[in-house]
């Protein structure tokens, strides 16, 4: 991937993304898992794997995606372009394995589902729950 996420994230925030997310149901998306400093990204339904985030340390606390890497066959996954990779990326990590609101990051995908689509009127609940499994407000 070109492009990556800023964010730096806490030793917290860390001990809880190697933890990793397993979906609960059905309408859940995105299966979460680390192995040494690799947090893997994977389709529920089909078990395929999209996303690969390298993680470094941090000087003075905490650590960021070093690398990354994003399914590239059109068989498995259909790409957006690099800046939703990107946001989804983040937006798995965060909304999903560590339950923050990430109202920027969900923003942000709606928009450029929209502009990908070519409607300004897409729903957010839909797209949000279309992409990660998640309901509104969730």
């Amino acid at each position: 991937m070109t492009q990556l996420p800023d964010r730096v994230w806490t030793d917290e925030d860390w001990d809880r993304i190697r933890r990793g997310y397993r979906a609960r149901d059905m309408d859940e998306k995105w299966n979460v898992f680390v192995e040494a400093d690799v947090v893997f990204m994977h389709r529920s339904w089909t078990g395929h794997g999209i996303y690969e985030a390298s993680f470094a340390p941090v000087a003075g606390g905490g650590s960021r995606i070093a690398s990354a890497v994003v399914e590239a066959d059109g068989q498995r996954y259909r790409s957006m372009g690099d800046e939703y990779d990107r946001l989804m990326m983040e937006l798995v990590i965060s909304a999903i394995v560590l339950g923050e609101p990430a109202a920027d990051l969900r923003a942000g995908l709606v928009e450029l589902t929209a502009r990908a689509s070519g409607k300004s009127d897409l729903p957010s609940g839909v797209v949000e729950h279309s992409a990660l499994g998640l309901r509104s407000g969730s």
